[in-house]
């Protein structure tokens, strides 16, 4: 009979017809004899299958010699996104049963690898029911030792765990197959579809299948996450706090959908750019950030009505800045939060300065500072230090003590708001200019006037018609007739 190898693993596939495994399966079985006679290495097996090998025997500590897999116990609450693809599997396992092969089972599993469902011929399911290979049995690796759901769920894309390769001899006359479904935000596995034959290879079509199952699934999952990122943003839209705020909408592992300009400079992401779908959303460069959300998402799923605070180590400032957490759910599904930053004056002493105890949330006092950027650096500047600022499309100038600076914010009314009370006026549409800072005022055609902010470089701002009366105000300046 005609057949192939499957180029990822090297096993035997049938292509007609049912055909047996390779003969360096032989040499596995060797192998496997003396793994697990304590042999700390061995020739012939497959990287990805020796990997597992060692987690069975030094992390997980199965027993070779278990006959069956083990009963299933209760499990931690599945979501809704687990829900679904458990439906979505059930429906093509049933259905694609007779397609991968009459000889064949199909089933699927959850997180935890515990058998959900078994599709298959009068023949192979009291086979695979001796094995345990049934619902109510757990097939995890740390459970079962090595297998196709099993170490699927411990992988990332197609697994074939064919005869010896199996840590229990009891299953070495079965070749399997599994994949995972994978949460498109986490990561993390929801579930795994797994196809298995007693003493015959898996028929030619059983990994393309398995593919294309998954991908129907994540699928949906992809655009449930996309959805859940417009929401998120509209969350962010809606926060209703000072413009001046440092906000982020961040998805539950921490990365960034949405963060504006005074956020996006402590994290070091972009600002003001939405990547609602989960690949192109932005990792922030807070190490510690993903922990605290992972933390306040356990809060928040227990009760969908907490809020808290916390502080996170920013590595620019070298101090931890007080964060509050306002979660962002969907009915009682947690999506995601809403992260609005302080100061480094405003964190808490008390608190560890990487992940703080939860509290109740208090309003979060405003950076006095104006961020800008030199080059790759950035640079906190007192509102004192700056001359004036001028707007050039959407980048923001600062000329200042320090020199000639892009402001982190992105257009002049947002930093007019940041220095609202600062002794900063709007003098033209491209200038706000720093009270404190000018130094002459001269008249000029018409009424016009320009204000010089340092008479040694002659820095000359104009001020627009509409403004002359606020100007004259603020600066005690008689008009002329």
């Amino acid at each position: 009979m005609n057949g192939a190898k499957d180029p990822a693993s090297g096993v035997a596939i049938a292509a007609n017809g049912p055909m047996l495994a390779n003969g360096s399966l032989h040499g596995t079985a060797a192998a496997w004899e003396r793994f697990v006679a304590g042999a700390d290495s061995v020739q012939g097996v497959r990287p990805e299958i020796l990997v597992s090998w060692y987690r069975c025997r030094e992390e997980y500590r199965v027993n070779p010699g278990l006959e069956r897999a083990p009963a299933a116990t209760d499990a931690r609450p599945h979501s809704i996104e687990h829900d679904t693809v458990f439906a979505e599997l059930g429906g093509v396992a049933a259905s694609a049963a007779r397609a991968v092969g009459s000889d064949c089972l199909v089933t699927v599993t959850d997180s935890d690898g515990r058998v959900l469902a078994s599709y298959g011929s009068e023949r192979v399911l009291p086979l695979a029911a001796d094995s345990g290979l049934a619902p109510w049995s757990t097939w995890s690796e740390w459970a079962t030792g090595t297998n196709g759901v099993g170490t699927a769920l411990e992988s990332h894309g197609p697994v074939i765990v064919a005869g010896p390769e199996h840590w229990c001899r009891a299953f070495h006359s079965w070749i399997c197959a599994g994949i995972a479904v994978r949460d498109v935000v986490s990561d993390e596995p929801l579930a795994a579809l797994g196809i298995s034959c007693w003493k015959r290879s898996l028929p030619g079509t059983a990994l393309s299948w398995l593919g294309k199952a998954s991908a129907i699934c994540e699928t949906t999952l992809r655009q449930r996450a996309n959805h859940a990122g417009t929401l998120l943003a509209a969350a962010f839209a809606d926060s209703r706090l000072a413009p001046s705020t440092p906000l982020a909408a961040v998805d539950v592992t921490g990365n960034v959908v949405l963060a504006n300009t005074e956020a996006a400079v402590l994290l070091g992401t972009p600002a003001d750019a939405p990547a609602y779908a989960p690949g192109d959303r932005w990792t922030p460069r807070l190490p510690t950030l993903p922990g605290l959300v992972s933390q306040a998402m356990g809060r928040a799923r227990h009760d969908p009505r907490w809020s808290g605070e916390a502080q996170v180590f920013v590595p620019f400032l070298g101090a931890p800045v007080r964060v509050s957490v306002r979660p962002v759910a969907i009915g009682t599904q947690v999506i995601g939060a809403l992260l609005a930053f302080g100061s480094p004056d405003s964190a808490d002493e008390e608190l560890p300065a990487e992940i703080a105890s939860f509290g109740t949330t208090d309003p979060i006092p405003v950076s006095r500072q104006v961020v800008a950027f030199r080059q790759d650096r950035w640079v906190l500047l007192e509102p004192a230090e700056i001359r004036f600022a001028e707007v050039d499309h959407n980048n923001v100038w600062l000329m200042s003590d320090q020199g000639r600076l892009l402001g982190a914010t992105r257009g002049l009314d947002r930093l007019e708001q940041q220095l609202e009370d600062k002794g900063f006026l709007r003098v033209h549409r491209r200038f706000l200019v720093n009270l404190n800072r000018i130094r002459e005022v001269e008249p000029g055609f018409k009424g016009s006037l320009f204000l010089h902010t340092d008479t040694r470089t002659h820095e000359s701002i104009p001020v627009a018609r509409r403004h002359l009366a606020d100007v004259r105000r603020a600066l005690g300046l008689q008009a002329h007739g």
